[in-house]
């Protein structure tokens, strides 16, 4: 016995279900329902609620950068109104353009505290990347498994529509032209006459898989001639494929097309991805360039980027805001999709819920809601080839010419079979429903985690951000100012083979050990001041 294939289930992960379960709290600070409901306002203002928390979080970090601002500007003047007595032992300590004591200690500190900041941002820059190549992957999955889907429901209005085309053409054609040979002969008229209205018959039935269930019933009986009761209308309609171009205004069509969501998201997905890359290189080029700033101690390019980090403050403050409202809406309709799409007018107005839940759910226990229309075309069309086989048995030989006829019929039938065998696999669940499932698990397993590590990025970058704005005041204080290295250049410019340092040492040698100037050595005596004697012997 053959295993019996499994239908592939899907289970919300661990981080989907942590995120549907925050609270909910709406502009009134009111608890709120986690229901994934887009179209409501009470929704849509928890969502403003949770976004709001990377606001506060800027003013935060705002006041923050602001009293470091402020306790540099005072220990500022502080250091200079105490500066002048500590200024000459700094510089009996000190060498070059160091610093000694106290002074120096806080400045290793601060630009110690900048090269820290800058390391971690350069760690969310790096979780960052990763982020938007798994939410990159997720779309794409998504978008893979709704044009698969949008191609299968193309495949079924393809040979529905063949289908119909050929028997309609049958009917018109070989049909007539054999109910017009078989005139005289009542018996193999009837049979052609059968022929014709069960075909007829098998058209009014596909007619109804790509007619929405609002349409008049007077439609389903347009071609039936006969005197047999009329065929009941269908309600199951599978869901329809709408025209891959986004409609005029970017308003979703009715009913959802799987065409025109892949191609809206894989257009909008281009720009987020592209956004995040030139978010992600503005950050890397403002750490790498406060490391060269502070290397080189250039003052101007720090001044640059503070410029920039601001702009990257406000920025990751605000990616973080909106992807906090993507985590918690993508969670809440992670966490039960089918609700969301059984419920939504979007998906169902087009569409019967039996068909929906079949092809959403796809189990065993369900029987398929095309089982009448599929039996009764199948019935309809083993009538067909019965009546034909009578048909090529017994009137050929009287009637040779119903033989070209019989045989277009013939290979209609054949054609049509074919065709027919073919819709019957496609409209079962197996295949719409893998890739419902594969859809969900690109956005709620690859999709969901990377947002949650793009939320980590901005949050690690906004908390870098934060810290370089606060200690990079401090490090400009150790740069020398323009006229100390002005004053540096000059005295280094008189004798450019001595160094700073080597000239420092003879002049306080000379200070300690040389002697008076009367002194005047020359051989083994030596001559008072004012003197002309000449030198004893």
């Amino acid at each position: 016995m053959a295993a019996m294939v499994t239908v592939p289930s899907y289970t919300p992960s661990l981080w989907v279900r942590m995120c549907h379960a925050l609270p909910r709290l709406d502009l009134t600070m009111t608890m709120r329902d986690n229901f994934f409901i887009p179209d409501s306002w009470e929704y849509q203002q928890t969502l403003l609620v949770l976004s709001s928390l990377s606001a506060i979080a800027l003013v935060l970090s705002l006041l923050v950068i602001i009293s470091f601002l402020i306790h540099y500007c005072c220990c500022r003047r502080g250091d200079r109104s105490e500066g002048s007595e500590e200024e000459e032992e700094d510089e009996e300590g000190s060498t070059g353009h160091g610093y000694g004591g106290k002074k120096g200690q806080g400045i290793c500190c601060v630009t110690w505290v900048s090269v820290a900041a800058v390391t971690l941002c350069c760690v969310a820059i790096g979780v960052g990347f990763y982020g938007n190549s798994e939410a990159n992957d997720g779309i794409y999955q998504l978008t893979s498994s709704l044009l698969t889907a949008n191609y299968t429901l193309a495949s079924i209005n393809l040979l529905v529509s063949d289908t119909i085309s050929g028997l309609q053409q049958s009917i018109a054609g070989p049909l007539t032209t054999m109910e017009e040979l078989f005139t005289g002969s009542k018996p193999y008229l009837v049979s052609t006459r059968n022929c014709r209205r069960l075909s007829e018959n098998v058209v009014s039935l596909l007619t109804s898989l790509t007619m929405a269930r609002s349409s008049d019933g007077g439609a389903w009986n347009s071609s039936n001639n006969s005197g047999d009761p009329p065929i009941a209308a269908l309600t199951p309609v599978p869901p329809s494929m709408a025209p891959t171009v986004a409609p005029v205004g970017g308003v979703m069509p009715s009913p959802f097309s799987p065409g025109w969501a892949a191609n809206t998201l894989m257009v909008n997905e281009d720009y987020r991805w592209l956004s995040y890359v030139l978010l992600l290189l503005l950050d890397l080029l403002v750490c790498l360039f406060i490391l060269l700033g502070l290397a080189k101690q250039a003052r101007w390019l720090l001044i640059l980027m503070t410029v920039l980090a601001w702009l990257a403050l406000f920025l990751s403050w605000g990616s973080l805001g909106l992807e906090t409202a993507t985590v918690v809406s993508v969670s809440d309709f992670c966490t039960d999709p089918n609700t969301f799409v059984l419920n939504s007018t979007h998906f169902n107005s087009g569409t019967s819920s039996d068909v929906l839940d079949y092809y959403l759910t796809c189990s065993r226990r369900m029987n398929s809601p095309f089982q009448q229309l599929l039996t009764q075309s199948q019935r309809a069309l083993s009538s067909i080839h019965t009546h034909l086989s009578s048909l090529d048995r017994n009137a050929l030989p009287q009637v040779p010419k119903a033989e070209k006829s019989l045989r277009e019929v013939q290979q209609i039938l054949n054609a049509t079979e074919g065709n027919f065998h073919q819709l019957v696999a496609l409209l079962h669940c197996r295949g719409l429903n893998k890739d419902y499932i594969d859809s969900l698990k690109g956005l709620c397993s690859d999709g969901m985690e990377g947002l949650l590590y793009l939320s980590l990025y901005s949050f690690l970058s906004a908390l870098a951000f934060t810290a370089i704005l606060c200690s990079l005041p401090g490090a400009w204080r150790s740069f020398p100012s323009d006229s100390e290295e002005y004053e540096d250049s000059d005295s280094e410019s008189e004798d450019p083979f001595t160094s700073h340092q080597a000239r420092r040492q003879p002049a306080a040698g000379s200070q300690r050990g040389a002697l008076p100037p009367f002194y005047n050595y020359q051989g083994a005596g030596w001559t008072p001041p004012f003197s002309s004697a000449p030198p004893l012997p």
